[in-house]
């Protein structure tokens, strides 16, 4: 049986199809987004964008492989705010995670419901700029005439389960990182929404939200056509890109640890309670498989590789090559790999600082490795946070584009004190999507069909002990480097 995983990323939208009788990827297919960027936080996208790239990595499927898929299910980056009218149209481009312009309002509406410890007993979480909430405030206080039109409040993967279905559906995953929504019980926060707006029912305008074995519904038959399908198509409830790509690594059971290395850095575990951290270092999401999903979210983890890569002009193997060269711990350099803001800590304001420089040190292998271990010292934190709350990791799963690089993956374990595997798919995120439907349609639980599914690779990467030394001493300076920006970033 072949079914079909969409990831609706920051940086592009893929399409992988999946044969489960021979437990292989059959197609995978890809189409850039662009990015709408501006001086004051602004990060944007077209919803339109999201749906022609649907199309054109639909359309590039052979059609042998295309006319036999039998469901869908839909991943996307988190807290995006979709904003539709009565009929289902757009009204404003989508904000991002990465949008760091609605720190006003994130203030206002802490303030209005009593500040930061009453927003966490509310709902497990505090607001922050990548959260839904504060977007849905700036569209009412700068566009009053598009948000009196606002009818359906909207994530990415929810419009994209719309576009393919014509429901308006969501489900727990994703919902959790709106901070409008309870995740200590399950429920949209009728404290949150009414901060928003006191005289419209906001709830009347969310989806309805799924249980994890729902679906969303059946693709339409115009979008069968324009899709090239074939006779009745299922699409799954779908969820958040770090829900679906625990999923989509076979993270479903307590103790479960990943790391995902992309665009932004994230460190997340299966719980099966809830974990809600007063310090902010961890979200406490709900798990698209059902349970919990805690999770550190950094703004930027490969951003700063990237950076520092087309600054000496290198291609990513080179690089790697030059970090290669240097000594664990960079002899002391390190990164503050705030290039966009940052989230994890709360620094919407952020810059990147190059520290610990000396006449000794100053050199381009430095630079390079101190920019591969600040973005995992960025979270090591988040590691602390899971010990201190009882969390027992016994190994690290490692996803994303960072995962290809050896280099930067043995950076991991030694950091960490872990042992990292790496899945052998790489497209966690569609894959958890492939996972999802799949559990549906054969009517198996979810953590049976990621047992006999996910796969790792051969190679186990284990901590050096020789290493420990080194890495721990930077941390420690990083550690004092991240406080000591506080005033100048907060």
């Amino acid at each position: 049986m072949i079914t079909a995983g969409i990831d609706c990323g920051t940086q592009s939208t893929k399409v992988i199809c999946y044969d489960s009788d021979i437990k292989r990827i059959v197609c995978m297919t890809n189409e850039a987004h662009s990015i709408i960027e501006k001086n004051d936080g602004t990060r944007e996208q077209l919803a339109s964008w999201y749906v022609d790239a649907v199309v054109k990595c639909f359309q590039q499927i052979p059609k042998e492989i295309r006319t036999q898929i039998k469901g869908i299910g839909v991943s996307g980056q988190q807290h995006g705010f979709v904003a539709l009218d009565e009929e289902g149209n757009t009204l404003v481009p989508v904000k991002l995670w990465c949008d760091t312009s609605t720190t006003l309002q994130c203030k206002e509406l802490t303030e209005k419901l009593g500040g930061k410890d009453e927003v966490f007993s509310l709902i497990g979480n505090y607001i922050l700029p990548g959260y839904t909430v504060s977007k849905v405030l700036y569209l009412k206080e700068n566009n009053p005439e598009k948000y009196q039109k606002l009818a359906h409040i909207l994530l990415p993967h929810d419009y994209l389960n719309y576009y393919l279905t014509g429901t308006y559906v969501t489900e727990r995953g994703d919902a959790s990182g709106t901070a409008y929504y309870d995740v200590r019980h399950k429920k949209w926060s009728k404290e949150v929404l009414a901060a928003l707006d006191e005289e419209r029912d906001l709830e009347t305008l969310l989806p309805r939200i799924l249980e994890p074995t729902e679906i969303a519904g059946y693709v339409r038959p115009a979008i069968i056509e324009q899709l090239g399908l074939s006779g009745k198509v299922v699409v799954s409830s779908g969820g958040g890109d770090n829900m679906m790509g625990a999923i989509g690594c076979g993270c479903v059971h307590e103790g479960d640890l990943v790391m995902s290395m992309g665009t932004s850095g994230t460190l997340f575990g299966f719980s099966n309670v809830p974990i809600c951290d007063e310090q902010g270092r961890l979200a406490g999401f709900m798990a698209s498989s059902g349970g919990y999903l805690p999770l550190l979210c950094t703004m930027n983890c490969t951003v700063a590789m990237e950076q520092i890569r087309k600054l000496f002009n290198v291609d990513v193997r080179k690089f790697d090559e030059i970090a290669s060269k240097a000594a664990p711990g960079a002899s002391g350099m390190l990164i503050l790999p705030y290039f966009n803001g940052e989230r994890t800590p709360n620094y919407p304001h952020g810059e990147a600082v190059l520290g610990g420089v000396n006449t000794l040190n100053l050199s381009m292998e430095n630079i390079a490795r101190a920019s591969l271990e600040s973005a995992v010292y960025s979270m090591r934190r988040g590691l602390d946070a899971f010990v201190e709350k009882g969390f027992s990791p016994k190994k690290l799963l490692l996803i994303g584009g960072g995962a290809n690089s050896r280099v930067w993956t043995q950076i991991v374990s030694d950091i960490f004190g872990l042992p990292v595997s790496i899945p052998a798919i790489h497209e966690s995120a569609a894959f958890g999507g492939v996972l999802q439907i799949l559990s549906i349609l054969e009517d198996k639980p979810l953590p049976e069909i990621a047992e006999k599914h996910c796969r790792l690779e051969d190679k186990e990467y284990k901590p050096q002990t020789d290493k420990k030394s080194f890495y721990q001493a930077t941390y420690e300076k990083y550690k004092a480097y991240e406080t000591g920006m506080k005033n100048l970033f907060s």
